[in-house]
């Protein structure tokens, strides 16, 4: 009875040790196959429209947001989307005003003035009128006056007329010094209001507001990177709110200088988004900037861009989602790829390892296309061979087909 238990436990053992070697043989082989080969590179992109609608913060402005719509609202044209506070521009209106109500009151203080000094030159010229009639009047009696009466007479007539071309002139004058004046000061206020509405105009252009319905992306913040905030300071022609077109979409890819020099514009491209699990979209490279920019301010490591299509897709992705991209790089259909880990160097020789017979034959190859982790087969390999992922023991290599021993 107890050598048959033992019997039983050896033939188990065995069966066991059997069943385990056949597994790992069929783990360590790959047997060939027709397949398309695929080179590919993976990186993250972010969905961003094709056209867009950009407002920016106005010239000559230097300023902090007091308000900032949220991200991802659906705005309608005229909504206030951004509000900037510039102390300057506020400053500069209300020194303005306040001039132009300084200028004003001169120009009534100085026209009360004129006024005043023009109605007594008339008064004047009246009285002169008046005391001309009299010596008019008296001059009928010259003719019973001695002489030296009608010398006086005649003095004071000449006087009369004399004082008359005084004030006359008198009053000319200061008829143009009263134009020229006022004149001055009018165009002075005509200039200062100009100015107080080209600056009520900067000040009004602070409040920004949404030309057309639309979604509301926010910019980047030139300082940090990140999307701008509410107290952070903006200046000329900073992008602040982007309205994009959502009928026309692209990706656009940041990656580092290994990956940029593998890919070419029109490589295909295939995407997956992070928050639409299942859905698929697919385009080609069309932009590659050439110029790498700096991780960070100070760092000498760049990462480069490339902007990408998406021509299908089973439903359009939202502005500002993230994109898994997978760039195909090199593309060839039904050919014979194998792992990079089953090809061998001998004697600066490739070779594989085909199972024949229970055992080995290490043979040549020649390769093609390769990827990270496969490459083309074009000479040396048929379909339905198969081949060791890893080089056998040489009691399990039977025999070679190397160019020295044929």
């Amino acid at each position: 009875m107890k050598n048959q238990r033992t019997i039983l436990f050896i033939s188990l053992l065995t069966c066991l040790l059997s069943c385990r070697q056949k597994n790992n043989e069929l783990a360590s082989t790959y047997t060939i196959t027709g397949k398309d080969f695929v080179n590919s590179i993976l990186v993250e992109g972010v969905v961003e429209p094709t056209q867009f609608t950009t407002l920016s913060c106005p010239m000559n402005v230097n300023g902090t947001i007091v308000f900032l719509v949220e991200e991802g609202t659906m705005v309608r044209a005229g909504e206030v989307v951004c509000i900037i506070e510039d102390n300057n521009i506020e400053n500069e209106y209300d020194n303005l005003q306040l001039f132009i109500e300084a200028v004003n009151a001169e120009l009534n203080k100085r026209k009360a003035d004129l006024q005043m000094q023009y109605a007594l030159l008339e008064a004047q010229v009246k009285n002169n009128e008046a005391d001309t009639e009299i010596a008019n009047l008296d001059s009928l009696q010259f003719r019973f006056a001695s002489p030296t009466q009608r010398r006086i007479s005649e003095l004071e007539l000449e006087r009369a007329f004399i004082e008359k071309t005084r004030l006359r002139s008198r009053l000319h004058a200061l008829e143009i010094i009263n134009e020229s004046e006022i004149r001055t000061l009018e165009i002075q206020i005509k200039r200062l209001g100009n100015r107080l509405e080209t600056v009520k105009k900067n000040l009004d252009e602070l409040t920004i507001r949404a030309p057309k319905d639309g979604l509301a992306i926010i910019a980047e913040s030139r300082r940090t990177g990140s999307k701008l905030m509410e107290g952070e300071n903006v200046w000329n022609n900073m992008p602040l709110v982007i309205i994009p077109e959502l009928k026309e979409m692209k990706v656009r890819m940041r990656m580092n200088e290994t990956d940029f020099k593998y890919i070419s514009e029109l490589d295909s491209v295939s995407y997956s988004f992070n928050a639409m699990p299942g859905n698929k979209a697919y385009g080609k490279i069309i932009r590659k900037q050439p110029v790498g920019q700096p991780v960070n301010r100070d760092s000498k490591v760049k990462y480069f861009e490339a902007e990408a299509s998406i021509d299908s897709l089973l439903e359009p992705p939202e502005p500002g989602f993230t994109a898994e991209s997978r760039v195909i790089v090199r593309y060839l259909p039904d050919t014979i790829v194998v792992p990079l880990i089953a090809i061998s160097e001998v004697d600066s020789m490739k070779v594989v390892h085909v199972k024949n017979r229970g055992k080995y034959e290490m043979r040549q190859i020649k390769t093609g296309l390769s990827s990270q982790k496969e490459s083309v087969i074009t000479e040396g390999l048929r379909r339905g061979e198969i081949i060791s992922l890893i080089t056998p023991h040489p009691s399990q290599i039977r025999s070679s087909k190397l160019p020295r021993e044929q």
